[in-house]
């Protein structure tokens, strides 16, 4: 047998390469967009791709199986449980609980595990001849490294209302199942640490079924449902806006995309004219550089591994936008985006004070704080002090008098930030917050300050915070 796990840290997001040597034929699991990935993995080992497969209907990124069946001709092999609600729209070959999928001498049994989301499946290996008795479980967002996954997309994410409750019921039968699965078989979960999929994911990126009934949270309610049920949905971080597009584009019939576009790099002329039609300009440079100098209106994304998730957030699936990017970044840049369905690329720059010059406009500057000066403004009567973080961390633990504005619902919430006193905005660590930064600025706040060293400078030297919990 051939096994590769490929991995996404942009997503935190987790596929599989699975091949029969003998038979020379494979099979991918959970593929992203991007896929010449698993071509190259094909072409260095001589194998085919004749089968793809997926564990669910994906929220967090835009899958690839589309794109890698119509490249190479393999059959998708896509959950038919779920109910009428949950089935893909496109031809495939439909699988439910006890299927066997044949590929050369492997078996992928599939095992229905429904909680994160009702169609949710499980393909269970077996290696022949080497051994009769499993050997890998690819679990999808069922069973994480320490963690399962959230039932609570469906009705936060995609509005469905009161599905929340009954898939962490759901979820809780299906831990049962899993629980009775050999404790050496070992456990591929579709994401580790990082992913908004879970609260608790481990970094490790597999484990076993021994070790997870040991170790995982999920595994210690044996007798006590409403317990696992209460203590799975509290304290789930906010699920990101493009959730819900996910959700629909994987499920429906829509164009293919098999190849990384090539992105145009604008004139200075080029950039001009798309700002003044209103086109959004992402400027996904370090937080440092952006607040040294930026072109007004100008949202800092920075093209770290939360890029694509903050843009996400910022981003709609019909309008066009530029990125402020150089040039060895914008394919990794163009990579992340087409993860999750961002394709409207007008183009790129990588130089803003090419536009100062050429315009003879000014470039803005953020305006960065330091924690001495954060307690000399907290003197003051009129500072209103705007914490970004999620609801949990904020929750855990904040500045007191700091007012709670989620950062990526902020461009919702302008209400809620003043324009007629001082502003001091943070988060953890800065990035955050050099978004809300250029949020605001963008529109029409001039009286905001960043404490870019947040939360972990305040608290590391020993200021005290207050909680909710």
């Amino acid at each position: 047998m051939f096994f590769q796990h490929v991995y996404d840290k942009s997503l935190a997001q987790a596929s599989y390469f699975i091949g029969c040597q003998k038979a020379g034929v494979a099979m991918v699991i959970d593929p992203k967009r991007d896929v010449d990935t698993y071509l190259e993995i094909a072409r260095q080992n001589n194998m085919k791709i004749t089968h793809v497969a997926e564990t669910h209907i994906h929220a967090d990124f835009l899958s690839g199986a589309r794109e890698l069946a119509a490249l190479t001709g393999a059959k998708m092999y896509l959950s038919d449980e779920g109910g009428p609600d949950w089935q893909y729209q496109f031809p495939h070959e439909g699988v439910k609980d006890g299927d066997v999928i044949k590929m050369g001498n492997l078996t992928f049994e599939v095992i229905h595990t429904p909680g994160h989301t009702p169609e949710s499946i499980s393909f269970l290996l077996t290696d022949h001849p080497a051994s009769s008795k499993p050997v890998m479980l690819f679990s999808g967002d069922f069973v994480f490294v320490g963690d399962v996954g959230r039932p609570d997309l469906l009705e936060k994410a995609a509005g469905i209302k009161g599905t929340q409750d009954l898939g962490a019921r759901q979820m809780y039968q299906s831990v049962k199942k899993f629980a009775e699965l050999p404790d050496y078989v070992q456990v591929w979960p579709g994401h580790g640490a990082g992913s908004a999929c879970g609260k608790a994911l481990g970094a490790v990126p597999s484990s076993t079924v021994g070790y997870e009934k040991v170790r995982n949270w999920a595994f210690q309610y044996p007798a006590n449902e409403s317990g696992f049920v209460q203590y799975l949905l509290a304290d789930q971080p906010e699920p990101p806006k493009y959730f819900a597009m996910m959700k629909h584009l994987n499920k429906v019939d829509r164009p293919l995309l098999t190849e990384v576009p090539k992105q145009k790099k604008l004139t200075t002329a080029e950039l001009s004219a798309n700002l003044a039609k209103g086109v959004k300009l992402i400027d996904a440079r370090n937080k440092t550089d952006f607040a040294a100098g930026f072109i007004p209106g100008s949202i800092n994304i920075q093209g770290n591994n939360a890029f694509a998730t903050w843009a996400g957030w910022f981003l709609t699936y019909e309008e066009p936008f530029m990125i402020v990017a150089s040039e060895n970044q914008i394919e990794d840049l163009t990579r992340k985006l087409m993860r999750i369905g961002l394709d409207k690329v007008v183009g790129f720059v990588d130089n803003v004070t090419e536009w100062a010059a050429a315009t003879g406009q000014q470039l803005e500057t953020g305006k960065v704080i330091s924690m001495d000066d954060l307690n000399e403004l907290k003197q003051q009567n009129n500072l209103q002090l705007v914490d970004l973080r999620g609801a949990a961390e904020y929750n855990a633990g904040h500045i007191k008098g700091a007012e709670h504005v989620f950062v990526g619902t902020i461009e919702k919430n302008l209400d809620k930030v003043s324009k007629d006193r001082r502003v001091v905005i943070l988060c953890q660590g800065g990035d955050r917050a050099a978004i809300a930064y250029s949020v605001l600025a963008k529109h029409g706040y001039h009286n905001v300050l960043n404490y870019s060293a947040g939360m972990n400078e305040w608290v590391n030297k020993g200021n005290p915070v207050i909680s909710e919990n």
